[in-house]
């Protein structure tokens, strides 16, 4: 048996590996990167004051520990930091985006079909313009469209994409840039942490064209070419198209092979995490393979001799277990579990006996070495405190005698087996609304099914499948009824809570109480958990006062959605647009940013007219939501109005809410339809005790003279939103000076193809003296009348985001 720690020793390892946490966690809220001699010279501090901590340790322990830890808390940080600026090196040069590249490479990645195209992760290997060399990021993020917006120099692929292919490739690039709104998805994270430093398109041109190149033959594509083989096994022998993508997500890690129906079902019943290549998957693979290596290492005496088998099993469970991500994709949660579990056997070959709770510690150390940015991942923290939890909270039990039965066995498996379940429900709770603003309350029943089923049945059978394709027929049949299961538990009226984000010292409170509720303490200590815990399910949700409203006008691309909030009520302008067949505005980000404000209801949805990029996500909504009242220009026979409360707008129609008053300046009553649905845009006017707002639609200039001519100085307002989203022809002198703006907000998409805002409707509105505020340089825009607006891309900047910019009338446009 090797040695114990002493308390000393652990004390300082433990202090030392959160201080080193701590430094990685403080670089990651840099809103910008320093030079490169700022990190080093914190870096060469950092050496100083370990040296001076080694020299004083004898005399002043206690010191010297407080210092080192100092010391590691800015290494960390000046290493974190210089990573950083090699990774941002990477990016793009501003000088290529949009430009007619020509790429050679191979596809890095299983190509993500869809109804519009496919995406895939292309490894760059050289790239031209016309004809000179130029340097792109190595790893860039592709879609090879078919007819997007009638564009067509999108044709789509002529052949099948496959992992591992090497290809030629025409396109265009530009560096990554995402929505950036409240409690929303952050997309330039997540291509920062894949490396994925440019996004693009594949564009057919006169002179260069998509040509198929000779494959090198190089491990990797031989590993990709792999996955692509299995996937396409599973779909053909597998008649169920949604059970063999959920075999396919468990086999290759192909999570987009999973309908988007199922996913829905996965997230209301807490099992999604089941069902793409996680930790779980890749700590029970280990597991089961070490069990496997070790029982067959039993067999040899001679294998016996040459090494014990208990460390045969564990490394060989190890390599399993890289073998397997490895086939999974090499996702990067996959590296981080592979790391995690070679940490752990590393720590069990020295002979060490460590505490299992530094044994936890130093594998969250050694991820967080690798990759920093893993602490930005809700995965994370899910999994190491969860770990933790159950660490904490094992009671002290007698051990079952090895000679019991196999009843007091099974029996005392089950009753950890819930015991874990409900640690991991009740502890986790918290972190969960945190972090999605939403726990599944049929989630403990869903997984007490899921967990054993899909890890010790339908994955091993999804991999065994690939050795005697039967098994996949089996793993098939077994899917569909766990999913008949889950479907029956999701249709359950409360099978989700949603609730508001919460500020952080109720948080704080409510994982506090996790950790009473799961401990091992007296029931009256444990009670103090639900006055601590319960008030997470419903945090306070500030609003505005009596007479005052708060607009949102969120970054949704190209296309209108401007949440208007009363003390009591909620209007929602426009429902921006549909990205995809699969996907929206409403679903990708109204939904969550409600659901994140504490929104419940819709009370009044106005939609100004007909256009996708107005009404693409009202379905979505309409569908998840309650919806009051529908105020819109559409036909009378409209999908969108069957069964709706619906009233047509019209100028002259007024209500109040709360003190606040909205009307509809245009179109007027009776008015014919006109053949362009932009010129019947709904115009409303809202008016609070301290400011206006003008939600101007797509009007053009025709309409914004009648306007000026009907209303005249009553248009005034501090807020514009500019019409038809900066094009030329709208945003009329006349109209402007009749505004009066002091915020003309813009909502279009970055690098919009139509050009807006057109740089002559900026101007105008600089001379005018008003300040443009673009979505795509701010990002979700709110603002209340008297107090200071607020850009979602300028408060919450890190790094890794794309630059932004609020433009006022001083500012030169760009």
């Amino acid at each position: 048996m090797g040695a114990a720690a002493g308390p000393a020793g652990i004390t300082a390892a433990a202090a030392l590996a959160l201080a080193w946490i701590a430094g990685s966690a403080l670089q990651l809220q840099q809103p910008a990167l320093w030079p490169a001699a700022a990190y080093g010279g914190l870096a060469a501090s950092a050496v100083v004051a370990l040296a001076l901590a080694a020299w004083v340790r004898r005399r002043h322990g206690g010191v010297a520990l407080a210092l080192a830890a100092v010391a590691f808390i800015a290494l960390a940080f000046a290493t974190t930091g210089a990573r950083a600026l090699h990774r941002a090196a990477q990016a793009l040069p501003p000088a290529l985006e949009g430009q007619d590249l020509l790429l050679q490479g191979r596809i890095d990645s299983l190509p993500r079909l869809g109804l519009v195209g496919t995406r895939f992760v292309f490894q760059v290997e050289s790239a031209t313009l016309d004809g000179q060399a130029v340097t792109v990021p190595a790893r860039v993020w592709l879609g090879w469209w078919r007819g997007v917006d009638d564009d067509a120099l999108l044709g789509g692929p002529a052949a099948d994409l496959r992992a591992g292919q090497r290809w030629q490739l025409p396109v265009r690039l530009q560096q990554p840039h995402g929505a950036i709104n409240p409690h929303g998805f952050d997309l330039e994270l997540w291509l920062w942490e894949q490396n994925l430093r440019a996004s693009g398109s594949v564009r057919s041109r006169p002179g260069a064209w998509a040509q198929r190149l000779a494959d090198g033959g190089s491990p990797l594509q031989r590993v990709q070419a792999l996955r692509q083989r299995l996937r396409d096994a599973i779909f053909l022998h597998v008649p169920d198209p949604a059970a063999a993508g959920v075999l396919a997500a468990l086999a290759v890690g192909d999570q987009a092979a999973i309908v988007r129906e199922d996913w829905d079902v996965f997230r209301a019943t807490g099992v999604a995490h089941l069902v793409a290549i996680s930790g779980l998957h890749v700590t029970m693979f280990a597991w089961l393979a070490a069990a496997v290596v070790g029982r067959l290492w039993r067999c040899s005496p001679r294998l016996m001799r040459a090494w014990p088998a208990p460390a045969a099993a564990r490394w060989g469970g190890l390599a399993l277990a890289a073998a397997y991500a490895l086939l999974a994709g090499w996702a990067v949660p996959a590296q981080r579990t592979v790391l995690m579990i070679a940490t752990v056997v590393a720590l069990r070959s020295l002979g060490t006996r460590w505490p299992a709770p530094l044994v936890l510690l130093a594998a969250a150390l050694a991820v967080v070495v690798m990759d920093p940015w893993a602490l930005m991942q809700p995965g994370f923290w899910l999994s190491f405190i969860a770990v933790a939890l159950l660490f904490g909270s094992e009671p002290v039990r007698p051990a079952v005698p090895t000679a019991a039965g196999g009843w007091p066995r099974l029996r005392a498996s089950l009753r950890s087996g819930l015991r874990t379940q409900a640690v991991a429900t009740v502890g986790l709770a918290p972190l969960t609304l945190l972090f999605f603003q939403q726990v599944s309350l049929v989630g403990f029943a869903a997984n007490l099914v899921a967990i054993p089923l899909v890890t010790l049945a339908i994955t091993p059978l999804a991999l065994l499948g690939a050795f005697w394709a039967p098994l996949w027929a089996a793993g098939a049949a077994l899917v569909q009824a766990l999913g008949t299961l889950l479907q029956v538990l999701a249709a359950w009226p409360w099978a989700v809570w949603h609730a508001a984000a919460a500020p952080a010292w109720l948080v704080a409170a409510a994982l506090l109480g996790a950790a009473l509720a799961v401990m091992p303490l007296p029931p009256r200590l444990r009670w103090l958990a639900l006055p601590l815990m319960l008030p997470l399910l419903a945090p306070p949700v500030p609003r505005p006062a009596e007479g005052q409203f708060e607009l949102l006008a969120a970054d949704v691309g190209q296309g209108n959605a401007v949440l208007v909030r009363t003390r009591h009520h909620l209007l929602l302008y426009d429902a921006g647009p549909r990205y995809s067949p699969e996907a929206d505005a409403g679903g990708r980000v109204l939904l969550p940013l409600l659901r994140a404000r504490g929104e419940r209801r819709i009370h009044r949805l106005a939609l100004s007219h007909g256009d996708s990029d107005h009404i693409g996500g009202a379905a979505t909504l309409l569908a998840a939501l309650p919806v009051e009242a529908i105020s819109s220009s559409l036909p009378a026979g409209h999908d969108l109005l069957a069964g709706q409360r619906h009233q047509p707008c019209a100028a002259g129609q007024r209500w109040a809410w709360d003190g606040v008053q909205f009307e509809f300046l245009h179109p007027l009553p009776g008015e014919a339809p006109s053949r362009q649905a932009n010129a019947q845009s709904c115009v409303l006017r809202v008016q609070g005790a301290q400011g206006s707002a003008l939600l101007a639609g797509d009007i053009g200039t025709a309409q914004e003279w009648a306007l000026v001519q009907r209303a005249g100085s009553a248009l005034a307002s501090e807020l514009l939103l500019v019409p038809h989203h900066g094009s030329r022809g709208s945003s009329s002198p006349a109209f402007i000076a009749a505004v009066q703006p002091r915020w003309a907000v813009v909502q279009a998409a970055h690098r919009s193809r139509y050009g807006h805002p057109a740089p002559e409707v900026v101007a105008r509105y600089q001379r005018q003296g008003a300040e443009l505020v673009r979505s795509d340089r701010c990002g979700a825009f709110t603002w209340q009348p008297g107090s200071p607006p607020r850009c979602e891309r300028e408060a919450t900047r890190r790094y890794w985001h794309h630059p932004g910019m609020v433009e006022d009338g001083r500012a030169a446009a760009r």
